[in-house]
């Protein structure tokens, strides 16, 4: 959670992680457009209007839309841990922009790291856990 200054323009900035997911994501005071790996937001997200929604809530909970620009550069796993590690990303970002904004996220939920991965399957089993049918003879 860096602040840096850029001629006169301050970055904000946060990292989020779910599954395999990594999210840089950075806010500039702007319009309300949202930029994932130089796409526009919509259509790297693929138009679902669940995984816009998951990456916008913190914004939308502070009241913040239309404020911030959010220039994200995401890598690994699939679209759904994607979106997960950016609304994490753009609430640590947040919190560095305010300090009191920190109370109404963490109330939401939206500061927790979601730890759940995929389990490693291990020797004589198929799945992690799914054993082969057992055979008396």
């Amino acid at each position: 959670m860096t602040i840096l200054s850029n001629h006169t323009q301050i970055i904000y900035s946060g990292t989020g992680r779910r599954k395999t997911s990594i999210a840089q994501v950075r806010l500039i005071p702007g319009s309300g457009k949202l930029i994932i790996n130089g796409l526009p937001g919509e259509s790297y997200l693929q138009f679902s209007p669940n995984y816009l929604r998951i990456s916008c809530l913190p914004l939308q909970i502070l009241g913040l839309s239309k404020e911030y620009d959010i220039y994200v550069k995401a890598e690994g796993g699939g679209l759904t841990g994607q979106a997960d590690a950016i609304r994490l990303g753009l609430a640590r970002a947040l919190c560095t922009i305010n300090p009191e904004n920190r109370t109404t996220l963490k109330s939401e939920g939206l500061l927790t790291r979601d730890a759940r991965v995929k389990e490693r399957k291990k020797y004589g089993l198929r799945k992690a856990r799914k054993a082969p049918q057992y055979s008396k003879r």
